[in-house]
């Protein structure tokens, strides 16, 4: 009779294993699909619901870092939206410190801040003492960058798109880039060096064109150093 309750235990303990492995794959599995469904509405362009799917794949386990970094870039790029880019990016690092993207989360970080604190309160809050400590530091940031990278370009070696076709030749070494709606230098950046770190460089080509960082005008030719 002690033998069969112990088999009887032996069989309900294996079951158990059974259905919480069969719960986890499921969970793997949905997690992966909402990931998948999300990835395809950013493309499309349908951030919003690429966001919900995103936020509803999250359960803050270490593989969620990947998905916290895609929410903070469309909050970022797409919806202006720098109190959200900030609150993803950190949540980022909170679970990948050493990630392959923590490097440009942290950059990312510091020019959200700034923005998110000009918006609140103005650009008379950021001093010129400020603005250069923050300058140096963001100098200091691309430097890490180009060094990792190994200071490799990325030159267009595709066919033509729609969005190429933007980009035209203006000299050696240099290339012209007709701002659209929603650009900003972080996100023209990251558009021709996988970086948003050398958004300053694309300032100082354009310095006599640019009157206002933060509000880029539509229409206007940049110069891509």
């Amino acid at each position: 009779m002690k033998s069969l309750s112990i088999l009887a235990g032996m069989f309900l303990s294996i079951m158990l294993l059974f259905g919480l492995a069969g719960c986890d794959r499921m969970m793997t599995s949905r997690h992966a699909q909402l990931v998948r469904d999300a990835d395809t509405k950013s493309a499309q362009g349908d951030f919003l619901r690429a966001i919900n799917l995103y936020e509803a794949a999250l359960d803050d386990s270490p593989h969620c870092a990947e998905v916290h970094y895609k929410l903070a870039l469309l909050y970022d790029d797409k919806m202006k939206d720098a109190l959200n880019a900030l609150h993803h990016f950190k949540r980022y690092l909170v679970l990948s410190p050493n990630g392959a993207h923590a490097s440009d989360v942290r950059n990312f970080m510091k020019h959200d801040e700034i923005a998110l604190v000009t918006s609140l309160s103005g650009d008379s809050v950021v001093t010129r003492a400020e603005a250069a400590r923050l300058r140096n530091e963001n100098l200091s940031l691309r430097k890490e960058l180009d060094e990792r990278s190994g200071k490799q370009r990325i030159a267009p070696d595709k066919p033509q798109t729609a969005e190429s076709q933007k980009v035209e030749a203006q000299k050696p070494g240099g290339r012209s880039y007709v701002v659209q709606s929603g650009d900003t230098l972080v996100s023209i950046s990251r558009k021709f060096y996988k970086s948003s770190a050398r958004w300053e460089k694309i300032l100082n080509a354009n310095k006599e064109s640019i009157h206002n960082p933060e509000n880029l005008k539509v229409g206007q030719s940049l110069i891509i150093p």
